[in-house]
């Protein structure tokens, strides 16, 4: 089971989270977010993780070439394009960096196909991002095939019931593990990590 947490907004918990066995961390550069970081910061935070996880840049509200212009600058691994992207953008972000994520939800009528705009991988959501909801995965008429991430809602008490529900091949928290929006709880983070490979141990 991929795990990815996201929206870190220090490089202690970045630490934390790979420490705990994260595959991914997330740093978010969106200007509406409260986990929204500055591009020192998510510099740092890229730098510390290095290459013991995958560091992902999330945006919503750039366009696909400058966002790809900023992960490449910062250094990330991965790109994660939220929300009204078309399939001529992610070719964009294609052309600056090969590794690029699709995220949306059930609200916004997407292609569950994954892989449909080019993407690595495929992210859904919950209708409002950050907002800490969880959706119904029952909504879904089948789920994705490939590399699909379950994210909206997810926290350490419900993570691995998630999984055996919905079989996503991995799993994104953010404000599941938090004390306060934008604050990570470095507890939480190593209960949701180890829950979720709690599933892919039994």
């Amino acid at each position: 089971m991929y795990v990815k947490v996201c929206g870190l907004t220090t490089v202690d918990a970045a630490r934390v989270a790979v420490a705990a066995g994260a595959d991914a961390i997330g740093v978010v550069m969106n200007r509406t977010s409260p986990r929204a970081v500055d591009a020192d910061l998510a510099r740092s935070i890229i730098a510390a993780v290095g290459d013991d996880a995958d560091t992902v840049l999330v945006v919503n509200d750039k366009t696909a070439d400058e966002a790809a212009r900023l992960a490449v600058d910062l250094g990330a691994d991965v790109l994660q394009l939220h929300g009204a992207y078309s399939p001529d953008d992610f070719a964009t972000a294609l052309r600056h960096l090969p590794r690029v994520w699709r995220a949306t939800s059930l609200a916004e009528h997407p292609d569950l196909t994954v892989g449909a705009c080019g993407e690595e991988a495929l992210l859904l959501d919950a209708a409002r991002p950050g907002s800490g909801r969880r959706w119904d995965t029952g909504s879904l008429a089948s789920t994705p095939a490939g590399r699909w991430i379950l994210a909206g809602g997810l926290a350490p008490d419900n993570v691995a019931a998630a999984i055996t529900a919905a079989h996503p091949w991995g799993v994104d928290v953010s404000s599941g593990v938090e004390s306060a929006p934008g604050v990570k709880d470095h507890d939480a983070i190593r209960a949701f990590v180890g829950a979720a490979r709690s599933v892919r141990a039994s």
